[in-house]
């Protein structure tokens, strides 16, 4: 570029602005502000420290606003320093019209134990002796805590091994036979032959005349009542009505009427709260470590709440009338809910306050804003976040001190015939009872139980002559059904059911024949039930395809297949549990599952709602023996508990 160019480019920049000036700098004088093209570190680097602690701060502040997962508003809510005051609630506010109500059930949290006298034959002889049995009666847990943080995975193939019949010795200690009246200790029964004359007149129906037979052991009734029996039996009908007394028809054994106590179960709501407050009563006197690790608190946060509260309560045990008020909320990381605050009440007056800060210590703080008290106790339920059923039973079972052997053996009798899977819905229960007290050395399971929305499953202990033990609804099929309804290990998570839907992949809406469950690759698929193998290949959209039939006009059908297990092959015979593939996602599908479908006559059906039979029922044989076990364990559970044994400390 010659001279001449140069100066015409030099005109033209200096015409558009620009400006020939030294270069840029670090060199500004000490102390001043930087000049024109000096530049200062310090300032650059303080402009910027600015920016990033005015983010960070404002970060801060909106998280705390949003009350999100890691809220700091906890050691706030603990440790104010003036106690709130009860607000009427303004009728012109809009905040207060917009608040949600939080929903609230009540709770039925009881442990008894009964005393019946039962008769039992020894060695040919008769003997009457009183037996305790213990009954459960609670709501189904309705937040998932440390209780049961370490249960078995879910696995209903697993559960199904686990859920075979028992074999129980030839002298079979569990005995249900009630008899009619409560004893002390053991009454020996003799039989004599009934005298001629003491015979009941004919007209006489069969309600007196089995009050009179059990009259005939000594001292079970008062002088009264045989007077008035003996003078019955001697003249009759006539007689009694003569006396204008009742008739014999309404004279009869006297029944204890059973007067059970339900939970509230409220509707469904669509509230995302993230915290929720439980209401607990104490009905006698129980170690506040206890009552603690009952209600959630891992054994480290009960030494760090006993610590923390020792100055203020010394005598770490709840007296009978107390109350525990206990809030819990998310935990980083993790679906169990951990106890933000705990409050002490003697009845409604406050006791102690101990909430966990920040930085994950317990320490004392003030009085919770106060409440009015319920009579029963409750629980306000985060619906957005239930547990499962099947986590559900674990922790009503921990909570009530059950071993983990009798909690899995409830789990896996319901497996097949409930969706366990399924979230826990407030009001259902549960009712157990039990063989002996939490002090005998072996306790037996003898019934259970749960009421699921307005559907009540009930199984029953029986033993068959063989010695085998197992557990038969009311009609006495055992609670195993004839095929798996989630026949994959870990039961895969639902992804479409069954029914009309518009197709992932092809986009018209056309019917879903039966249920994806979303797994890894690789994961075993288990035969849903014993039967022969129709298909095992590659069947168009459905990719590696196996089809079983199974007995009775049933089918069922696993697609999408990664590979198809070694042997499994057409006219293959297959067991229930059986391994016959692997979770991929061969052919139209959008990622790894398996579809599943039963066909019933080739028709086919919802997996997981169908009815479907039982794989074993009693023989006929002992269908009257098995009636009047049933009979008597209802009688067990709908009995009153003594006054002088009754326990009802678990809460």
């Amino acid at each position: 570029m010659n001279a001449a160019q140069r100066n015409r480019h030099a005109a033209l920049l200096k015409a558009t602005g620009f400006e020939d000036g030294p270069a840029l700098t670090v060199k500004s004088s000490e102390g001043a502000l930087p000049q024109g093209r000096e530049i200062s570190f310090g300032w650059l680097a303080g402009t910027v420290l600015t920016g990033l602690t005015s983010f960070m701060l404002m970060a801060a502040a909106l998280q705390v606003s949003f009350r999100g997962e890691d809220t700091f508003s906890t050691p706030y809510e603990a440790l104010a320093i003036e106690a709130p005051r009860e607000v009427q609630p303004d009728p012109t506010s809009l905040v207060a019209k917009t608040r949600r109500l939080k929903p609230v059930t009540e709770t039925v949290s009881d442990r008894q134990v009964i005393e019946a006298s039962i008769r039992e034959t020894v060695d040919g002889v008769a003997r009457i002796r009183s037996q305790p049995f213990t009954r459960i009666e609670a709501t189904l847990a309705t937040a998932a805590t440390a209780l049961s943080a370490d249960i078995p995975a879910y696995d209903p193939i697993a559960l199904l091994a686990r859920n075979e019949p028992m074999r129980a010795d030839t002298a079979d200690l569990v005995n249900t036979d009630i008899y009619g009246a409560d004893v002390e200790g053991e009454v020996t029964v003799r039989t004599a032959s009934l005298p001629l004359t003491a015979v009941p007149n004919r007209a006489i129906n069969d309600a007196l005349a089995a009050q009179f037979v059990r009259l005939s052991v000594e001292g079970a009734y008062t002088a009264d009542e045989t007077a008035l029996m003996s003078y019955a039996a001697a003249g009759g009908v006539g007689a009694l009505r003569e006396l204008d007394m009742s008739g014999p028809e309404e004279i009869s054994a006297s029944v204890a009427e059973n007067v059970t106590v339900m939970p509230k179960s409220l509707p469904g709501q669509t509230v995302n709260q993230t915290r929720t407050e439980r209401i607990v009563t104490i009905h006698e006197q129980t170690p506040l470590t206890d009552e603690l690790v009952r209600n959630g608190f891992t054994q480290p946060m009960v030494a760090a709440v006993t610590r923390a509260m020792r100055n203020v309560f010394p005598d770490p045990v709840l007296s009978a009338g107390m109350r525990l008020r206990i809030l819990f909320g998310p935990q980083r990381g993790s679906d169990t809910l951990i106890p933000y605050r705990m409050s002490i009440y003697n009845d409604t007056t406050h006791r102690v306050t101990v909430a966990l800060t920040d930085s994950g210590q317990y320490v004392l703080g003030i009085e919770p804003p106060a409440i009015t008290f319920p009579e029963e106790d409750t629980e306000e339920v985060n619906v957005a976040n239930l547990p499962t059923i099947y986590r559900s039973i674990w922790e009503t079972g921990r909570k009530h001190d059950l071993d983990d052997t009798t909690i899995d053996r409830i789990a896996a009798m319901f497996a097949y015939d409930v969706d366990l899977t399924r979230r826990v819905q407030p009001g259902d229960t549960i009712t157990i009872l039990l063989l002996g007290t939490a002090d005998s050395e072996n306790q037996e399971l003898l019934y259970v139980s749960l009421k699921l929305g307005n559907t009540v499953r009930e199984l029953f202990r029986f033993r068959t002559d063989d010695g085998v033990v197992d557990f038969y609804n009311s009609d006495g099929e055992t609670g195993k059904q004839f095929l798996v309804r989630r026949p994959l290990e870990g039961g895969g998570t639902l992804r479409s059911r069954y029914g009309y839907r518009r197709h992932p992949v092809y986009g018209d809406y056309r019917l879903h024949s039966g249920v994806d469950l979303a797994a890894r690759t690789g994961t075993p698929i288990y035969a849903g039930g014993d039967g022969i193998v129709e298909r095992a290949q590659w069947f168009s959209g459905y990719g590696r395809y196996v089809e079983i039939r199974h007995a009775n006009g049933y089918a069922t059908a696993y697609a999408h297949m990664s590979a198809i297990a070694d042997g499994i092959t057409p006219g293959t015979a297959v067991t229930q549990g059986q391994v016959i593939g692997y979770v991929g996602s061969t052919g139209v599908s959008t990622g790894p599952h398996l579809h599943y479908e039963i066909k019933i006559n080739g028709n086919t059906v919802d997996p997981l709602a169908v009815k479907l039979p039982r794989a074993n029922a009693l023989p006929q044989q002992y269908q009257p023996a098995f009636d009047n076990t049933v009979a008597q364990i209802r009688s067990l559970v709908a009995r009153d508990a003594s006054p002088d044994i009754t326990i009802a400390a678990t809460n």
